[in-house]
Parts: structure tokens; sequence; C-alpha cells
């Protein structure tokens, strides 16, 4: 479990395809802090277990599963990445709760530049939309940000200049992707409301009632 809030961000210095699978070594310094062999670390958003570790870098081996949902599929060397270690119980929740299990990726639409703030645009997929709401969660890039606005599957976000300069998201351009993890209490809150001869008390009218929206 992470919080999505970024502890730094890392170089990958060596990415390798298999035939089902892939090898990462990402070069960083913060995150392996106390870290060892079995830890998980958030690598853009998605749970990685790290099966080695040196003075300045950890490995992880990628799914197959993981690379067809991720942007672990176009990954390359080169490549600056997010990097979160797993929440334990003494920290503070200041993002929301971020399983790093991806739900897909979303493109990125428009980054522009206000006063204060940068507003950037996503369009996520389709299917996904109806776990987004105003105001709400989401994760891009293991970035935890609060949705301004969503319009069919487009979403929006402001971001303040110190998230967006220590990310990796100030080197996207228009038509890159990223991914995406949707709020987990959503999916919980249609798994209840959705299972069949559900006797919970919980339903949508009580939701509406009760201000969660």
């Amino acid at each position: 479990m992470f919080t999505g809030i970024i502890e730094e961000t890392g170089t990958i210095i060596e990415f390798k395809k298999g035939s089902s699978d892939a090898f990462i070594k990402v070069e960083c310094k913060k995150v392996l802090e106390n870290t060892k062999i079995g830890d998980s670390i958030a690598i853009n958003g998605v749970c990685q277990t790290v099966i080695e570790s040196g003075k300045n870098y950890f490995c992880a081996q990628i799914s197959a599963q993981t690379l067809s949902l991720t942007t672990f599929s176009s990954a390359k060397t080169g490549d600056k990445v997010n990097l979160e270690r797993a929440l334990t119980l003494k920290d503070r929740l200041s993002g929301h709760f971020v399983s790093g299990h991806v739900d897909g990726t979303a493109k990125v639409l428009s980054i522009q530049k206000q006063k204060d703030f940068y507003n950037m645009a996503f369009e996520i997929p389709q299917s996904l939309s109806k776990y987004v709401v105003n105001q709400g969660s989401i994760t891009f890039n293991g970035i935890s940000l609060t949705v301004a606005q969503i319009i069919l599957n487009e979403v929006e976000v402001a971001i303040i200049p110190h998230t967006f300069e220590n990310t990796n998201l100030k080197t996207f351009k228009i038509g890159d992707f990223v991914n995406l993890e949707c709020d987990i209490l959503a999916k919980y809150v249609e798994k209840n409301l959705s299972t069949e001869n559900n006797k919970s008390k919980l339903s949508e009218s009580f939701l509406q009632e009760n201000g969660f929206f």
C-alpha cells in the first residue's frame, strides 16, 4: 500500500524484455534507505518487489500482466520514474490509499502553465470513468491527485509547482501515456451496490444523503 506522495525520481539504467516478462534496474538514492530484498517500491505507481539492490540502485522483475497494463511496455533506459516506498503504520497518509495495482494507462491531452500551478488533462479508458468523480482522488504515474473536472472520459487535474517540478510530469508531452490507478474505495462501493441479493443498507440514496456525492 502507498500514499501517492512521490519520494524521489529515479532513472532507469537497465531495461531488458524477455519472452514474457522484463527486468528493470533503477538508479536512485532516497528509497534505498532501510530497504531490503522483498520490499515493495512503486515505480511510476506500479508496485514492484525489490529482488536486488546496491549502493545506488535496485532491481525488479516485471510480470507479463504488468507489462500489458502499464507503460512499462514502452519503457527504456534513461527514462525518469517516480518512486515511493510502501506505506508503514507510523507514516502520515498525506495523499490517499494507493494500491500500486494499475488499472490501465491514460493519454496526456494538454499541459497548461497557469500563474501559480499547472493544469493537465488526460484521456482515460471509458470503462474506468465510472470510478472518477469531481473532487475525488486519482493516481497518475504514482502521484496522488485531486480531480478538478471530469467530462465523459477526460480528466483535468490542477498540479502545484512543487509536484510538477519534483516528479516526472515535467518530462511529459502531449500524446504521452501515464499509468492510471482509480480510487480503490470507488471499486468497493460499486461491488457492494451491485452484489446480487445485496442485503446491506448501503445504497446510492444513502451515499447521496450523507454527502459522499
